[in-house]
């Protein structure tokens, strides 16, 4: 039996805006060790507040989130912290390498912000580099890469710390459509190899990859379905 990585539990996020603005309306959710799910909607649908609720960039005004079997929805400041640095990879829509580093140094951030020292953090980084095709990029900046490429490192950077989950918020928004692919097909990979990936998007060509596609509206789960695309591996 698959065990249980991501549990929501009755999710309220609401904004003090006037008189309050519900971004989520008590959203129960169970996500599974392995998975790869994405996650839609409307612009106003709640997408990105799930997405900072699951990546402990927020806290829920109610309701509980476990991740990993901890409780992490009370969770101070620095608790939700060190959780981010250890058990969550994140891959954004604009990369966010830092400009003045090297691709390895960029791929490093989260060992060195854990205070891995420099002979440990560099096998791994050169690992990951390699395991993304950018074996021979070692030292290259950010701004002597492709959009791909970027992104690659991204996802290399999101693996550093061999988190429980990858969350990548519109992965591919900033892509060409060969480049796209290229990078679903990595995604493809890390979740052949048993990594859980959760992504945000308005893309349903994204979301086909994926094994299974919630749809928010209105703050509330629309639908949760299997993705049928995926045969019978979905």
């Amino acid at each position: 039996m698959a065990k249980a990585l991501i549990h929501l539990e009755e999710l309220w996020k609401v904004y003090p805006v006037g008189p309050g603005v519900a971004a989520l309306r008590g959203v129960d959710l169970t996500i599974e060790q392995g998975e790869y799910v994405a996650i839609m909607g409307p612009s106003g649908s709640g997408k990105s507040t799930m997405l900072n609720l699951l990546g402990c960039l927020d806290r829920p005004t109610r309701g509980r989130y476990w991740l990993g079997g901890q409780d992490v929805s009370g969770m101070s400041d620095d608790q939700l912290s060190d959780v981010r640095s250890r058990r969550i990879g994140f891959i954004f829509q604009s990369f966010n390498l830092i400009p003045q580093m090297t691709l390895v140094e960029n791929i490093e951030i989260p060992l060195f912000y854990q205070g891995i020292p420099r002979r440990r953090r560099r096998p791994r980084g050169m690992e990951l580099a390699a395991m993304v095709g950018l074996g021979d990029r070692l030292d290259h900046r950010p701004s002597e890469l492709s959009g791909g490429q970027q992104q690659r490192a991204a996802i290399a950077r999101s693996l550093a710390n061999d988190p429980l989950v990858l969350l990548a918020d519109e992965p591919t928004g900033n892509l060409d459509s060969q480049t796209s692919r290229e990078i679903l097909a990595l995604f493809d990979d890390l979740h052949r190899r048993g990594r859980t990936l959760i992504v945000v998007t308005h893309d349903k060509g994204v979301a086909d990859h994926t094994h299974r596609i919630i749809r928010l509206r209105d703050g509330l789960v629309d639908s949760d379905r299997r993705n049928h695309l995926r045969g019978e591996e979905a």
